[in-house]
């Protein structure tokens, strides 16, 4: 007779999310997350298959939760300027938490590809999610007046996660708010 699982799933997901975010894939061992989750080394492979399983699932976790909350905070901003410079320095913010933890997912693309192909189709992913939602938000706030019309919204789009990207690399590097946020700043100057 089969056992029921007898933890929840989710903020296992979670915990190890965490882990995963400070420590990297390839420094996180299973006895780290088992010992973080509270679990047994079986209970980790019924549950997720393997480490692996379980990073995809700490990644896809990141996806629905905290890079959703950013393109919401992103929709729904007042004007576009303030509101992608609102969701620059949160993701800052954040990315300087723990002594520079950067973002899980540009961790993920910097750690595990080219050679993990589910990684870059996530990550990919979660880049075009973000390119494709403040392509919108430029393009309306172009019809609005509120910024220039000289760029194609979709390649300032895309240079603005590009710059995203590389500020949260510089996060883990120096996790310093007040280093990090003057940056931002000068990427908006391309709205002009």
């Amino acid at each position: 007779m089969a056992r029921t699982r007898e933890f929840d799933t989710e903020a296992a997901v979670s915990r190890a999310m965490d882990l995963f975010w400070i420590r990297g894939y390839e420094a996180t061992s299973v006895r780290d997350l088992t010992q973080q989750l509270g679990i047994g080394q079986g209970s980790l492979y019924a549950a997720f298959g393997d480490k692996e399983g379980l990073y995809r699932a700490a990644l896809e976790h990141y996806r629905t939760t905290l890079a959703a909350a950013a393109l919401r905070s992103l929709e729904e901003g007042a004007d576009a300027r303030s509101a992608i410079r609102t969701m620059l320095v949160e993701r800052v913010r954040i990315a300087v938490a723990d002594g520079g933890r950067g973002c899980l997912a540009v961790n993920a693309a910097c750690e595990r590809l080219p050679k993990d192909a589910a990684i870059r189709r996530t990550v990919r992913d979660m880049q075009d999610a973000s390119r494709d939602a403040l392509a919108e938000v430029l393009r309306v706030a172009a019809e609005r007046g509120e910024i220039a019309t000289r760029r194609d919204p979709h390649t300032l789009a895309a240079y603005l996660v590009t710059f995203l990207n590389g500020l949260l690399v510089s996060a883990k590097i120096t996790p310093d708010v007040r280093a990090l946020e003057p940056l931002v700043e000068v990427a908006l100057a391309a709205l002009d």
